[in-house]
C-alpha cells in the first residue's frame, strides 16, 4: 500500500510540473508575439467621425407604437 501510495504521489508531481511548465512556455511564446505584432505591424491611428444628430434623434412613429403595443402586452401577461 505504502509503494502505491508513494508512486500516486510521484505521478502526481510529474503531472503537475509537466502542467506548469506548458504554461510557463505558453505564456513566454505569448509575451514574444505580442512584442512581434507591435515591432512589426504598429497601430495604426483611428480616426472617430461624429455621426450626424438628425440621423440618431429621428424615430419612426410606427417603431414607438410598436415598441408601445410589446410592453402593454408583455405587461398584460405579467402581471
Amino acid at each position: 500500500m505504502n509503494e502505491m501510495m508513494s508512486a500516486g504521489v510521484e505521478l502526481m508531481i510529474i503531472g503537475m510540473v509537466i502542467v506548469f511548465a506548458f504554461l510557463a512556455m505558453l505564456v513566454v511564446m505569448v509575451n514574444i508575439m505580442t512584442w512581434v505584432v507591435q515591432r512589426f505591424f504598429p497601430a495604426q491611428a483611428i480616426i472617430i467621425t461624429p455621426a450626424t444628430s438628425a440621423s440618431t434623434n429621428h424615430t419612426d412613429a410606427s417603431v414607438i407604437a410598436a415598441i408601445t403595443a410589446a410592453v402593454r402586452q408583455y405587461r398584460s401577461k405579467h402581471k
